[in-house]
């Protein structure tokens, strides 16, 4: 059966050695982790503002139906926005690198390994920098008392379903870019995503534009991540799973075929 599947299933799609690119990884990192770590600040800096002064004028905010003060509300969202950087930050300037000016991918693809293999590799790695962020930040929210029961261990699937999506987004899109200058891009896509998705205000708040907000992936990742702190489970965090999986299961497919496109030139 497995030789059948292989015969329909084109030779770029076919995933069997995507370790080799963590593996290279995690050999080149062994010095550099502060570089790895380095996006992790930035979300932790804005709880520490919200909780130094901006949640006393706010007060309390509705979550599934309970009120939680304003810096308990944010955190998780500033969780999966940490989720979100890990992600992206390596599956585009880093990717960019590798695929223009190292050209690593064109030596890994001198081995066994195919586009897919390299995609996956690096979406992985991409993943599991964003769960170092996660797991991170999961921790101070402990340290500060904004975890509300165990069920905040829940948010580190959710986070790295987040990973995922982001990774698989980041590297596709990459594989759309030029040169270093289109790495404004990046900042210029992920900033707003970061601050209307639901991340510092209930999407209540958006009135007639809720369903704009709901466009984005990362509202579905926070929405996830707020629910597993809450410990308040319903119907709808099905749906946002599926969009994410089916975001991210999509953007790795387009990212394999461009990536064996890029390279077979």
């Amino acid at each position: 059966m497995s030789a059948g599947l292989l015969r329909i299933i084109p030779p770029a799609m076919v995933v069997r050695r995507p370790h080799r690119m963590i593996e290279r990884h995690i050999v080149a990192y062994r010095r550099q982790w502060l570089i790895v770590v380095s996006g992790f600040f930035e979300p932790l800096f804005y709880l520490l503002s919200m909780r130094a002064g901006l949640g006393d004028l706010v007060g309390t905010v509705s979550v599934g139906g309970r009120e939680v003060p304003y810096d308990a509300f944010v955190a998780p969202a500033l969780m999966a926005s940490s989720a979100m950087n890990g992600a992206i930050f390596d599956s585009t300037g880093n990717v960019l690198h590798r695929l223009k000016y190292s050209r690593i991918y064109d030596a890994a693809l001198a081995t066994p390994m195919s586009p897919a293999d390299v995609a996956t590799g690096e979406i992985g790695w991409a993943l599991i920098r964003g769960q170092l962020y996660a797991i991170s930040f999961l921790v101070v929210m402990a340290a500060l008392g904004l975890t509300n029961s165990w069920w905040s261990l829940m948010a580190l699937p959710a986070c790295a379903l987040i990973g995922l999506t982001f990774a698989a987004l980041g590297f596709l899109g990459t594989t759309f870019m030029r040169g270093w200058s289109d790495m404004d891009m990046v900042t210029t896509l992920t900033m707003p995503l970061f601050l209307f998705s639901a991340t510092f205000f209930p999407i209540s708040a958006y009135g007639s534009w809720a369903w704009v907000v709901q466009l984005s992936p990362l509202y579905h990742g926070v929405a996830l991540v707020r629910a597993a702190n809450e410990g308040v489970w319903t119907a709808s965090m099905l749906g946002h799973v599926a969009v994410l999986t089916a975001v991210a299961l999509v953007a790795l497919t387009l990212a394999a075929r461009r990536l064996d496109a890029l390279l077979r030139k």
